[in-house]
């Protein structure tokens, strides 16, 4: 019995130690854990306990009822036979190590308790920042969206813009192309007028040529 009491009080430090650290062991023992409180595992463990509850009152009242045959010597001294000393130090450490095994299952189901908080409290902060960022981005989105719109917009009038300045560019295209063919129809006419005028300069100048002979 002592030996086996020995034996989980050991293994209870071990898992102790990796509950307090976070080592490569911790995943798994948590896992471990978590199925030990499923099914009928339970049911059991707390049976376990009581088992060993009920083996350290039964070891207190062992220590009570040894205490309670002292044997008187002849000055007076109360003391235990070598029988009972022995039984009383069994008892003792019985108990003792019971206590043990007792209070550190307590602290193993209370580490297990705030790893699993301190793990799902991570996982909602983790959440939490994830959506945050992930609204950071839908404003952020939502911004660029306002000014696509905006920009379209503004390339839309411009576009407008582009096409009314082009319109008066064919327009006064059109226009100067007129003013070069009025032009051009200008300087034939000029050119014919003093074709014209030349051969009347000419057939004048004849004319009185005749009237002076």
């Amino acid at each position: 019995m002592i030996e086996l009491l020995f034996l989980l009080i050991f293994w209870e430090a071990l898992m102790i130690i990796i509950l307090l650290f976070n080592t490569s062991f911790l995943e798994l023992l948590i896992l471990i854990l978590d199925r030990l409180r499923r099914d009928r595992w339970p049911l059991i463990l707390t049976t376990a306990a009581a088992t060993l509850l009920a083996l350290l009152l039964s070891g207190v009242y062992g220590i009570i009822n040894i205490q309670k045959r002292h044997i008187h010597d002849a000055d007076g001294h109360a003391h235990l036979n070598p029988t009972d000393q022995l039984l009383m130090a069994n008892h003792l450490l019985q108990t003792t190590l019971i206590g043990v095994v007792l209070f550190l299952a307590l602290i193993i189901e209370r580490l297990h308790y705030y790893t699993t908080e301190l793990r799902i409290t991570r996982e909602c902060i983790a959440a939490i920042k994830k959506l945050e960022a992930t609204k950071a981005l839908q404003e952020e989105r939502d911004k660029l969206k306002s000014k696509f719109v905006q920009l379209k917009s503004d390339l839309n009038s411009k576009a407008k813009d582009v096409d009314v300045a082009e319109a008066n560019v064919t327009a006064l295209t059109k226009q100067s192309q007129g003013f070069l063919l009025e032009n051009h129809r200008v300087l034939e006419e000029n050119h014919n007028l003093r074709k014209k005028l030349r051969v009347l300069d000419k057939r004048f100048s004849h004319s009185l040529s005749k009237k002076n002979m």
